[in-house]
């Protein structure tokens, strides 16, 4: 796929995804949701992206939908993308994707995140904010309602009482607040916001087994929904049985003893344990 509202950009294993309609501060369309899911396909099935980052060209990270659809912007009537007799939400679908990444993502917010601007970071893993970040689950402003599975990601991130005041209220609100909110890791002057970014993303592609990280992205996500501690150790031991017998466990113990970096041979694309996935996928009806 050709991209004409990202950019993707691969330098030294860490995968850069630009949001690039920076003259209306990267406002979300459908060829952006079908372009970035493309882009966390293609990151996905090559082995030499270790860790992506997601950040906005210009002034802003995303704005959120592009509203150049007057009043029926949100109107899926208006729209042919009926599946099954419903409609389904072209931001949940983004961060559906997202979700069942195998590489770790980190969200570089370099200026408004606002609607699906500040929803599709959720299923991210680590947010880094810019101190000219302004964040907005504006939807009660709107007339609509929180959208891209955000009801599931936003209290599980923040807890209930800051997820319904944040979304009660739909106001913009600045980088700090995200901060003491939960929502943002740090906050970072503009000029050292990917440095920043980057900093994370080298750590984890110079230093550890790509399918250790895409396993543990999974385990930890997945048993957010867990309903007992038995899920997770039954997960657990699956994993730790199928890890400790393979060569990147065995590279792991001897870089370690030998005091020099590990060269870990497993890849992602190739090499992911035969219970991979455990749970059942989910259908839109």
């Amino acid at each position: 796929m050709n991209y004409s509202t990202i950019l993707y950009e691969i330098k030294d294993n860490i995968l850069t995804i630009t949001l690039n309609r920076p003259e209306i501060l990267n406002a979300f369309n459908r060829d952006m949701m079908s372009e970035m899911i493309d882009a966390f396909d293609k990151a996905d099935s090559d082995d030499s992206v270790r860790a992506i980052i997601v950040t906005g060209a210009g002034r802003g990270f995303c704005a959120g939908a592009d509203l150049s659809a007057g009043g029926d912007t949100f109107n899926a009537e208006a729209r042919e993308d009926r599946e099954g007799g419903v409609h389904p939400d072209g931001g949940g679908r983004l961060t559906l994707r997202i979700f069942e990444c195998k590489k770790p993502i980190i969200a570089a917010i370099n200026g408004a995140a606002v609607g699906i601007g500040a929803t599709m970071t959720l299923p991210m893993d680590i947010r880094l904010c810019s101190t000219k970040a302004k964040v907005g689950f504006v939807f009660s402003r709107r007339g609509v309602v929180p959208e891209a599975c955000s009801s599931y990601f936003l209290p599980r991130l923040v807890g209930i009482s800051q997820a319904l005041e944040w979304c009660f209220s739909g106001r913009v609100f600045l980088a700090d607040e995200a901060l003491a909110g939960g929502l943002a890791r740090s906050i970072h002057e503009p000029d050292d916001l990917l440095e920043a970014a980057n900093a994370i993303a080298r750590e984890i592609a110079d230093n550890t087994s790509a399918v250790s990280v895409a396993l543990i992205r999974q385990m930890i996500w997945k048993m957010l929904g867990a309903d007992h501690p038995m899920e997770a150790h039954k997960i657990d031991s699956r994993g730790i049985y199928f890890t400790g017998k393979a060569a990147d466990a065995k590279e792991g113990v001897e870089s370690f003893l030998e005091k020099r970096p590990a060269k870990f041979p497993l890849k992602v694309s190739e090499d992911m344990p035969d219970f991979y996935p455990w749970w059942e996928d989910r259908k839109f009806s």
